[in-house]
């Protein structure tokens, strides 16, 4: 399956019921395979007129207790920012497809990496955050699919799937091996299905009441410490050892892995860390192993937004090399390691 696809099958297997999207290269295979998915699997599917309502229509879903979902790519993402923040307002769960684009603006078709603040950053007005997954195969967008919605209903957080357009297209052999094992709208006893028999629920972003709404967000920002201790993902390969570490997610992770292996060959003890939960970003693995490496070479398909995160783990300047290419540029496992010697 090419990745577009694999997200999709990942969301119907975690039992995703709602979809909504607006056409836009490079995930329109994804909007495409709900189209027809979805009423396969007894789910719904519309093709909205614009990103805005999309992401409204899954916030309305979501309301039911429906698995909703949306996609889209860079500047149709942007379009979704304010219903993302009153989603996370409300404790609202869904998922997000954003398959990165060259940017700023309407940019080019090329795969990007350049969307990584907005994603773990919140991205809209307010101190929220979203779980954020990066896969790096297609293997991975179906599974990380599948965990994106156990993970949003289990703390009620919008979840983003942060892919790119290199994965969104390839093609690649997909194993169905996981399934869904998170809540159902029948375990949630928020859902707003109609008060009869029971004391009314309300569901708000809007808090008025002196010092109401910072308690609130007091809460907020206890669950997502919450998330940090419990949901931090990465791999790490060759890092015992390592006295270069390589750090790069999604696409880039790929080709690192690939010069790791040629470095290593050359006698060059390098390792990879690659983030998997790139927020809550696994920053305590790479401050440990500062203690011991020499240097970090990160490199991302940006100007460089994630090596801002490294370095306040490493903390240290001065150990870290960047390298990025921004604007649809794709580094090569050449470059990379003709770099990494260079810094030796």
């Amino acid at each position: 399956m090419c990745g577009n696809e694999a997200c999709g099958e990942g969301a119907i297997i975690a039992g995703c019921k709602f979809y909504a999207g607006y056409p836009i290269t490079p995930q329109n295979e994804l909007t495409e395979y709900m189209s027809r998915r979805m009423p396969e699997t007894g789910g719904v599917f519309i093709q909205s007129e614009s990103e805005i309502a999309a992401i409204s229509m899954v916030f309305g879903a979501s309301l039911t207790g429906a698995r909703a979902m949306t996609s889209s790519s860079s500047p149709g993402i942007s379009l979704k920012q304010e219903g993302i923040s009153y989603m996370a307002g409300c404790e609202l769960p869904a998922v997000i497809v954003n398959m990165m684009r060259g940017g700023p603006g309407l940019g080019n078709i090329a795969p990007s990496q350049s969307d990584y603040f907005q994603a773990t950053r919140g991205g809209g007005h307010g101190d929220y955050r979203c779980i954020v997954l990066g896969p790096s195969s297609v293997q991975e967008i179906m599974d990380f699919t599948i965990l994106a919605f156990d993970l949003s209903d289990k703390y009620r957080v919008p979840a983003v799937i942060l892919g790119d357009g290199l994965l969104g297209q390839m093609m690649e052999p997909v194993v169905i091996r996981a399934k869904g094992q998170g809540p159902r709208a029948k375990g949630k006893n928020w859902v707003l299905t109609g008060c009869k028999g029971r004391k009314p629920r309300v569901i708000k972003s809007l808090f008025l009441g002196e010092g109401e709404l910072e308690r609130v967000n007091d809460r907020f920002q206890a669950k997502y410490k919450t998330i940090q201790a419990a949901e931090t993902r990465y791999e790490a390969l060759n890092t015992e050892d390592a006295r270069v570490i390589l750090v790069g997610y999604g696409s880039v992770a790929r080709i690192l892995k690939s010069a790791m292996i040629k470095l290593r060959k050359k006698g060059i003890k390098a390792g990879l860390l690659r983030p998997i939960t790139l927020w809550p970003f696994p920053g305590k693995i790479l401050e440990r192993l500062a203690k011991k490496a020499d240097k970090f070479f990160v490199s991302e398909m940006s100007a460089g937004q994630m090596v801002e995160d490294v370095m306040l783990a490493v903390g240290d300047k001065n150990k870290i090399e960047f390298y990025g290419r921004p604007g649809g540029g794709i580094p090569s496992e050449e470059e990379i390691i003709k770099r990494v010697i260079s810094n030796q």
